[in-house]
C-alpha cells in the first residue's frame, strides 16, 4: 500500500489546467440508506465537477487536456453518442479553453427515445457550447470516426487534438484517480473506511482510476463497477489496460485481477433504461434530490440496489456511490 500522501505526491507530478472544481463534496444519503435498509450509503458528487453541469469526464479532461494546450491545439475533436455526456464535457472545456471544439456524433447504436432525443439534453448543450457536429455512422470502432475527423481538420490547416472516447486513456485514468484519492481522505475526514466504492462503468476509464487509487490508499475497499454497455468482458478489458497503464504511469503496482465488473444491470443494451433503471432514478430523484442520468448513473445505483437487496453489504458498514453525472440527458430520454 502507497498511501493517501504518497498517492497525492505522485498525481501532484502530473499539471492540471484547472478546469475541474474539486475537491467534489461527499455527502451522506439518510434518507436512501433507511429507505433500503441497508449499509449507510454515501454519494461522491461528480455531478458537480465543473462548468457545462459537470461530471465525471471533467477530472480526466482537467489533465488530458493539458497536453492540447501544450502542443497548441486550436480544435478538440472527440466522439459520441447522439446524448453523449462526454462530448457535452468536451465541448464546455472547448468553450472555456477559448478552442475550436468538433464531434463526431455516432448515428445507429442508441435507438432515439423520442422525438427531442436529438435536439434536446446533450445535443442542446453541445449546440450552445459551440461544438460542430459530425453525424457518422455507427461502427463499433469507438476512436475511428474520431481520428478520421482529426485528419481531415488537420489537413484543412487545423491544429486539432484528440480526446478519446470517454476521455479514456491510462493518462484519464490518472486523471481520475485523483476521485479516489479524494474518497480515501474524506471517508478518513468522517472517521470510516468505505466497505465499498460502486458507479457505473462503460468506456474505463473511471474504474481504472478509481481502482489504481483504491490499490494504493484503500485496500480493503471493493471497487466495484457496474458494467452499463451490456458489454462486461469488454468493459473488464478496457479497465484493465487503462489501470496498468495508468498505474505505470504514476510508478504503482497494479493487479488486473483484482478488478471486479459486474454484469447483468445493464438493461436490453446500451442506452436503453430498463424497470430497474427507471426505479432507482426516481428513488434518488424522490429520497435524496438526485437526478441520475436513464444511461449511467441509475444503472450504477440500480446495481448497488441489486447488490444491496443480495445481501453484499451489511447494515454497519458503508458503502460509497459515485455520482457520475449526466443530469442533462434525462430531457431527452424521459419524454
Amino acid at each position: 500500500m502507497t498511501g493517501a500522501a504518497e498517492l497525492a505526491r505522485r498525481l501532484a507530478r502530473f499539471p492540471r489546467l484547472g478546469l475541474a472544481t474539486l475537491p467534489t463534496p461527499l455527502e451522506p444519503m439518510p434518507r436512501l440508506s433507511a429507505h433500503l435498509g441497508g449499509p449507510r450509503l454515501w454519494v461522491k458528487r461528480e455531478d458537480l465537477c465543473g462548468r457545462g453541469l459537470g461530471g465525471n469526464k471533467m477530472r480526466k479532461l482537467d489533465l488530458v487536456l493539458h497536453e492540447a494546450v501544450r502542443q497548441g491545439a486550436d480544435t478538440l475533436v472527440s466522439g459520441g453518442v447522439v446524448q453523449s455526456n462526454s462530448q457535452r464535457q468536451v465541448a464546455a472545456a472547448a468553450a472555456q479553453l477559448g478552442l475550436a471544439c468538433h464531434l463526431a456524433v455516432y448515428h445507429g447504436r442508441v435507438v432515439p427515445a423520442g422525438p427531442a432525443y436529438a435536439t434536446s439534453g446533450n445535443a442542446l448543450l453541445n449546440r450552445l457550447f459551440g461544438a460542430v457536429l459530425h453525424d457518422v455512422p455507427w461502427t463499433g470502432d469507438r476512436n475511428g470516426a474520431i481520428a478520421a475527423l482529426v485528419d481531415r481538420l488537420r489537413q484543412d490547416g487545423r491544429r486539432p487534438f484528440l480526446v478519446p472516447y470517454g476521455v479514456s486513456s491510462p493518462l484519464g485514468a490518472v486523471g481520475y484517480a485523483s476521485a479516489g484519492l479524494e474518497i480515501a481522505e474524506q471517508c478518513a475526514a468522517q472517521c470510516f473506511a468505505p466497505a465499498a466504492i460502486v458507479f457505473c462503468s462503460g468506456s474505463g476509464a473511471t474504474q481504472a482510476g478509481l481502482a489504481v487509487a483504491a490499490a494504493a490508499c484503500l485496500p480493503g475497499t471493493a471497487v466495484v463497477g457496474i458494467d452499463i454497455d451490456a458489454e462486461p468482458e469488454r468493459v473488464r478489458a478496457d479497465v484493465a489496460r487503462y489501470a496498468c497503464g495508468a498505474a505505470g504511469l504514476l510508478g504503482l503496482e497494479f493487479d488486473p485481477a483484482t478488478l471486479e465488473v459486474v454484469a447483468g444491470h445493464a438493461g436490453p443494451a446500451y442506452g436503453v433504461p430498463h424497470a430497474a433503471t427507471l426505479e432507482a432514478l426516481h428513488l434518488a430523484a424522490r429520497q435524496e434530490a438526485l437526478v441520475l442520468d436513464p444511461v449511467y448513473s441509475a444503472k450504477g445505483l440500480a446495481g448497488l440496489i441489486a447488490l444491496l437487496q443480495a445481501g453484499r453489504w451489511g447494515a454497519g458498514e458503508d458503502v460509497v456511490f459515485v455520482h457520475t453525472g449526466g443530469a442533462p440527458s434525462v430531457f431527452a430520454h424521459l419524454q
